[in-house]
């Protein structure tokens, strides 16, 4: 078994046992902004499949989701029939709409792929590949 091996099965396994380190690292994660740069990926061979080169040109950001109903802002000065639902539903996905909002913290970089990264009862965290090449 090649390393790359064992540390993708040392992350299942973390995953799924919902180990003390992966708690106290969500909590943390949970106080930071919604768009962070992060200085290496959690999971290395997971963003190498998606694209992910350690050089210069290439940045991770981790991104936070609410998770649950996505709430419509109520509507103001006036009856209006179209905004009254409490919900919407965007049509996409939670880690489409953490791309989304990467691309748009960080305008001048490219997007390649992200990546799930963990949860908790409130928000689900991806990490998300972006580059400078064109």
């Amino acid at each position: 078994m090649s390393l790359a091996q064992h540390v993708r099965k040392s992350f299942l396994q973390t995953y799924k046992e919902r180990s003390p380190a992966l708690r106290q690292r969500i909590t943390k994660w949970r106080k930071t902004p919604v768009v962070v740069r992060v200085e290496r990926p959690l999971n290395p061979p997971r963003a190498r499949g998606l694209g992910y080169k350690a050089s210069r040109d290439f940045i991770v950001a981790r991104v936070r989701i609410s998770i649950g109903k996505r709430r419509r802002r109520r509507p103001d000065l006036g009856r209006k029939p179209g905004k009254n639902r409490k919900t919407q539903v965007p049509g996409i996905s939670l880690q489409k709409l953490a791309e989304k909002r990467a691309e748009r913290r960080f305008p001048n970089l490219r997007l390649i792929n992200s990546y799930y990264v963990g949860e908790d009862g409130q928000y689900k965290f991806f990490e998300v590949i972006l580059t400078s090449l064109k």
